[in-house]
C-alpha cells in the first residue's frame, strides 16, 4: 500500500511523539496562575487549533490580561524542557522513518504547536533529519479541522494531495487530511483513547503503532 503515495505526512504531539499527556497538566498550572480552574470541555475546545489560535482562545474566554505573544512564550517556557527530556517517540517511529528514507518518500510534519517546540523536541528525540518540511498552524490560515496544514507540507514537498498519506490521532486531525484529499490513518493514543470509534469511522485505516502499520502495509 505504501508504494502508492509520493509523501507521508504526520501530526507531532500524539502521534510521533507520547506528549499529549502533558498539556493538560500545563492548563491545570498556568490557569492557577490567574486564579482559574480548568473547565471540563477545555480540551476539546481546543483539539487541533494552533498555537497562536488557542492562545487568542484563552485570553478571550478566561480574559487573560497578558498579550497573545506573551501567553505563547510563557507556555512556551513551560513545556520546553519537559520536551526536551520527558517525551519519547511512540513505538515503530524510528524504524519506519528509516524506512521511508530508504524508499525515497518524502515526509513532513503538519502540527498545531509552535515551530520553536516542533523544532526542538524532533532534534531531543533524533528524527529531524527525516523531513523535508515542517508546517504549523501559524503559518496558515487555519488550523484543523481545514486542511490548510497539510495543503501547504503537500505544496511544500511538491506532491499532490492525492498522493499523500497522513497519519493522525485526533478526530480533528484525521477531519484536516481528509478535507484536503489526502488518505488519513489514525494513530491510537492514550489522550484520545475515547475517541476511538469516531476516529475509525472517520479515518481510512487506524492502527494502534507503526510497528502495525509496517507489519500489515509496507511489505
Amino acid at each position: 500500500m505504501i508504494d502508492n503515495y509520493e509523501a507521508v505526512l504526520f501530526d507531532l504531539d500524539g502521534t510521533l511523539i507520547d506528549s499529549m499527556w502533558m498539556w493538560p497538566a500545563i492548563d491545570v498550572e498556568y490557569l492557577a496562575k490567574f486564579g482559574l480552574e480548568v473547565p471540563e470541555d477545555l480540551g476539546r475546545s481546543i483539539d487541533g487549533m494552533g498555537f497562536t489560535e488557542t492562545a487568542i482562545y484563552f485570553k478571550e474566554r478566561f480574559k487573560i490580561p497578558d498579550s497573545i505573544e506573551n501567553i505563547k512564550e510563557t507556555w512556551h517556557h513551560m513545556a520546553h524542557d519537559i520536551y526536551c527530556t520527558k517525551v519519547p517517540l511512540k513505538k515503530g517511529v524510528f524504524k519506519f522513518l528509516k524506512f521511508l528514507k530508504s524508499k525515497g518518500i518524502k515526509t513532513a510534519i503538519g502540527t498545531s504547536n509552535s515551530i520553536e517546540l516542533a523544532n526542538d523536541v524532533v532534534k531531543a528525540v533524533g528524527i529531524h533529519k527525516y523531513f523535508d518540511t515542517v508546517v504549523t498552524a501559524c503559518m496558515v490560515s487555519a488550523g484543523k479541522p481545514k486542511p490548510d496544514i497539510y495543503l501547504k507540507a503537500a505544496d511544500n514537498l511538491g506532491v499532490a494531495p492525492e498522493k499523500c498519506l497522513v497519519f493522525e490521532d485526533i478526530t480533528q486531525g484525521i477531519m484536516a487530511g481528509k478535507n484536503a484529499g489526502m488518505t488519513a490513518i489514525a494513530v491510537e493514543d492514550d489522550y484520545s483513547i475515547n475517541q476511538t470509534e469516531e476516529k475509525i469511522k472517520l479515518a481510512d485505516y487506524y492502527i494502534k503503532d507503526f510497528d502495525e502499520f509496517m507489519e500489515k502495509y509496507c511489505k
